[in-house]
């Protein structure tokens, strides 16, 4: 895609300045940014000292282009910066989760208890045989056993492998392949949409794989019948009985910390390897920064699951790390009722939410009633996370939601950054309906064009960054050649972040998606790749096409394009589209499902055989057809044209 195609956009004029009283309050003041700009690396060792290092470094960077170390020589340990700590300096009291459960049940745990429960599961853990370095399989409703099994993983130096409760066997299996995983943890399941979902038979299911996993920790959350072998151990008979007492060993500040898979464009995902140190100096300046924290006063909310990488910088490590108190719900937004969330908000006295724009037009779309219905008076910030929000909701959130009293941080990030790079300071930054501004302080950040030169205020590109950050990934795992081609070879010296952006006439960064093929539906990143081989894999499809097509509610729809086998029959409308749907949910989960499904004859490719995705979006957005000169059949296009417009297949 061309820069040419970010040029013409709308213009956005309307600017919020942050009030005299929040500015003379905020974390962070306007000279921040010419403090990191005079030394990147005395303020990012500025940073560091935030946590607690057991042993100080001994060099700040060592950047070997594409990979970087961070801290180099010192030891710490990421349980004890989130917990211990706050103990021993008097904070264990302090509520750190208020967890509520979908159904109603709710917890409070405090610091001390936390670290109690994560000392024990670190011991469960040791009886098990885990070891510094080992991986384990976390696979968890949203419940707090979740962030207590990543916090003693990080307490034994053995590696995290979260994956979302919402995907397939198949997709777990080929996780716990590639991590070598020797523990998987889960629950029998969970609450959704006022029902139980299991978790274990996904596990079961993926275990028949060959695998070098030796045991399943399962945490009872529903109690429904639950499969049972001799690897299964329940996590009540085993925690429960161990000691509450760990002492934290502390770990080289490269030693990795987790590894977190996400889609890549060729259909096997990229195991996204972080590192200890310099994450968690990136993931605590970012979350005091950028959202402000008093952890005294505030109640923090991440809407997150901890199976994304917000779940794991924003709920779990950087929350911690700074002391907050946080509100932890396992369920859906419109479960009882679709104020479920305000409810919450008005019954923790939640100060600070950070949510996704695919929310936030979903609530838009059920009406203000349902805010209008809780006393929201408690928000005195909002935050913005996962795709670009639009100006519309931006400003449906600023008034319904904060009641024109709260600043808003739109924040651009990626699980390959680990942590916020581009977002409004609410002390400093006048903020513009739907753009996340400018880099943070010690960020570099750049929009250029095809050759790598920076485009100018004005002008639109791809959104790059210029210089090492302390959270960066440290590589694809176990794959550095493909860490090199994927993010380092479009172009020279630059991290191409895959997206497209805008500087508008004021330098402000303007999001505009994915440049790709990776789909961005609800801000989770979906290969097409993937899709199309899930489709492909339906004994009734010979070949497929998927397009992310804009959509009101979660950024961007998946739609697909199929050829059916010979002698299959398209004549089964309905009842094969909903086959095929429910195919591509089983092979990599729900979120997955295409929007629409349309049976084609023949698909646009290129006389090499490439096929023309620009193309099929066209017609997906109802947009003109652009040129289609370059087809090995030109009349292809118009074939699905007027067959899209004569029968959607929809769900």
């Amino acid at each position: 895609m061309s820069s040419e195609s970010f040029e013409n956009l709308s213009y956005e004029d309307r600017t919020f300045s942050p009030s005299e009283t929040f500015i003379g309050n905020a974390n962070a003041k306007s000279d921040i940014y010419d403090e990191a700009n005079k030394d990147r690396q005395a303020f990012w060792e500025k940073q560091a000292n935030r946590l607690h290092w057991d042993k100080k470094w001994s060099q700040v960077v060592d950047w070997q282009l594409p990979f970087v170390k961070w801290f180099i020589g010192g030891k710490l340990n990421a349980s004890y910066n989130c917990l211990d700590r706050h103990v021993l300096e008097g904070r264990g009291d302090r509520v750190a989760f208020n967890f509520e459960g979908e159904p109603g049940d709710t917890r409070t745990i405090t610091y001390t208890q936390l670290l109690s429960e994560v000392c024990k599961t670190t011991n469960a853990l040791i009886e098990l045989g885990i070891n510094q370095g080992d991986r384990v399989a976390i696979y968890m409703p949203m419940i707090p056993e979740a962030a207590i099994a990543m916090l003693a993983c990080a307490r034994l130096g053995a590696m995290h492998s979260v994956i979302f409760g919402g995907f397939s066997a198949d997709s777990l299996l080929s996780r716990i392949q590639d991590a070598d995983a020797t523990l998987v943890i889960t629950a029998d399941g969970g609450y959704r949409k006022g029902a139980a979902f299991a978790l274990k038979p996904a596990v079961d299911e993926a275990l028949k794989g060959v695998t070098n996993v030796k045991n399943v920790l399962v945490v009872k959350r529903t109690g429904q019948e639950t499969a049972w072998g001799g690897r299964d151990i329940w996590w009540h008979d085993l925690v429960d009985k161990q000691s509450d007492k760990h002492n934290a060993e502390f770990f080289d500040s490269e030693n990795g910390l987790f590894i977190l898979y996400t889609s890549g464009t060729t259909a096997k995902p990229k195991g996204i390897y972080h590192t200890t140190g310099g994450y968690l100096t990136q993931a605590a300046f970012t979350h005091s920064a950028v959202f402000d924290l008093k952890p005294e006063t505030d109640v923090y909310w991440c809407t997150a699951d901890i199976g994304w990488i917000t779940g794991h910088s924003y709920v779990v490590y950087g929350p911690l790390i700074n002391g907050a108190t946080q509100v932890m719900y396992e369920g859906t937004p419109d479960t009882p009722t679709k104020g479920r969330i305000f409810e919450l908000v008005e019954k923790y006295k939640v100060s600070i939410l950070y949510t996704a724009p695919t929310l936030i037009r979903t609530w838009m779309k059920w009406g203000d009633e349902y805010p209008n219905g809780s006393n929201l008076s408690s928000l005195r910030l909002l935050g913005s996370v996962g795709e670009p929000i639009n100006p519309e909701a931006w400003m449906w959130y600023r008034e319904v939601i904060g009641k024109n009293n709260c600043p808003i941080v739109d924040t651009w990030w990626q699980t390959e950054t680990g942590a916020i790079m581009i977002s409004p300071l609410p002390g400093v930054t006048a903020t513009k309906p739907g753009s996340a501004m400018r880099p943070l302080p010690g960020i570099g950040a750049d929009v250029v064009d095809d050759e790598g030169k920076a485009v100018g205020n004005g002008r639109g590109g791809y959104l790059v960054l210029t210089e090492p950050w302390p959270s960066m990934m440290r590589g694809i795992w176990k794959e550095p050649d493909r860490y090199k081609e994927t993010y380092w070879s479009r172009f020279n010296n630059l991290y191409f972040a895959g997206d497209g952006a805008k500087l508008d006439k004021d330098g402000a960064i303007w999001l505009l998606g994915r440049v790709d093929d990776v789909m961005n539906v609800s801000g989770h990143r979906i290969s097409t790749t993937e899709v199309e081989s899930a489709l492909v894999s339906h004994e009734a499809v010979a070949e497929a096409a998927v397009v992310g097509a804009k959509d009101e509610m979660t950024g961007q729809g998946i739609v697909a394009f199929v050829i059916l086998r010979g002698g299959i029959e398209a004549a089964k409308g309905d009842a094969l589209v909903k086959s095929l749907r429910d195919h591509v949910a089983k092979e990599i989960g729900p979120i997955a499902k295409p929007r629409q499904i349309m049976v084609v004859a023949e698909l646009p490719k290129t006389r090499s055989g490439k096929i023309m995705r620009r193309l099929l979006r066209d017609v997906a957005e109802n947009r003109a057809v652009g040129d289609s000169t370059t087809l090995a059949d030109p009349n292809v296009m118009k074939l699905i044209s007027e067959g899209l417009k004569s029968g959607k297949s929809e769900d």
